[in-house]
Formats: C-alpha cells, sequence, structure tokens
C-alpha cells in the first residue's frame, strides 16, 4: 500500500540526515516504524492474554521467594 505524508521541507531533510546515518533510506524508517506502531497493540493484547493466565492459574511456588541476588548470579 501507498501512502502520502505531508511535512515539513525541513524535517523531511533532516529525517532523510538521520535516515541515512543509520544506513536506511527515509521510506524503511518510516516503513519500520510503522510495523512497530502496528505491532506494539498486538503485544500489549499478548502480555494481557498472559497476565489473565497467570492469574487464573493454579500453579503454587512451594515458599519460594524471589531474590534479587539469586536473580543476578552468573
Amino acid at each position: 500500500m501507498k501512502i502520502t505524508l505531508s511535512v515539513d521541507e525541513q524535517v523531511a531533510h533532516r529525517a532523510r540526515e538521520a535516515a541515512q546515518t543509520m544506513g536506511k533510506s527515509l521510506n524503511q524508517v518510516v516503513r519500520d516504524y510503522l510495523e512497530q506502531l502496528a505491532g506494539s497493540t498486538r503485544r500489549g493484547q499478548q502480555w494481557a492474554e498472559f497476565e489473565a493466565r497467570c492469574l487464573q492459574s493454579s500453579a503454587q511456588l512451594g515458599g519460594w521467594r524471589f531474590n534479587r541476588d539469586e536473580a543476578n548470579e552468573r
């Protein structure tokens, strides 16, 4: 699908330069952003579903408690 945007000329120029420093075209940067934006809604829904399953779970920890030091051991 093609999309037409209206942007100030100076903004477009600076955005093109920023995209070039990333090794991408401005078109690719906009496409990447739109894909990320579209995916963020889906991730939010997935997280909500995961959280609901966790809250409905009958799993038990058997007295285990989170320990930050143990979690960071290497």
